[in-house]
């Protein structure tokens, strides 16, 4: 089964990047707006058990992190992608680092960029005039996440949680 990791921003954060999902996202029915902490992966039952309990773990040592969306941008000319972009804070980058640990596979391809897709799979023409139009509306929303959610997908491509970690700092 494919599972990943990412947390849930406010539903105030939620509803404005729902606002540019409806129209531009063609993932928007599959999971709620979220930053992804780490890509899917596959594991097996027993697998699961064992990531769920080092994500406790992992939990108990990282503490509650501000979230901060600063900017729409875009992964533009890799992918067609707008994104709200959150401030690399050393919590979200220390979870991160967590995450990706010799226990979960090791580092990533790619660099992390943390943000929360809002529009993706866009025309070039498309991509350009939205993109000009939100950076001129600019965003400026911040919180605190204090949790992050194991998800797994289902088989119509959709994910829900399997399970959700409070994040404390009780381990330091």
């Amino acid at each position: 089964m494919k599972y990943g990791v990412a947390v849930f921003p406010s539903k105030k954060l939620q509803d404005l990047a729902n606002s540019y999902r409806m129209r531009y996202d063609p993932h928007y029915e599959l999971i709620t707006p979220h930053m992804t902490l780490k890509d899917p992966f596959e594991a097996n039952d027993a697998e699961i058990k064992d990531v769920a309990e080092e994500m406790a773990k992992i939990a108990k040592r990282q503490k509650p992190f501000k979230l901060h969306a600063t900017r729409v941008s875009t992964f533009s000319p890799v992918t067609n992608t707008l994104y709200f972009k959150v401030e690399p804070t050393p919590e979200i980058m220390s979870l991160y680092e967590d995450l990706h640990s010799d226990f979960f596979g090791g580092k990533p391809d790619h660099s992390f960029v943390p943000h929360i897709t809002i529009a993706q799979k866009m025309s070039d023409s498309e991509l350009s005039d939205v993109f000009g139009q939100l950076k001129m509306t600019g965003i400026d929303h911040e919180e605190i996440i204090d949790r992050i959610h194991l998800l797994y997908q289902l088989e119509d491509g959709s994910w829900t949680v399997y399970e959700t970690f409070r994040l404390t700092g009780d381990d330091q």
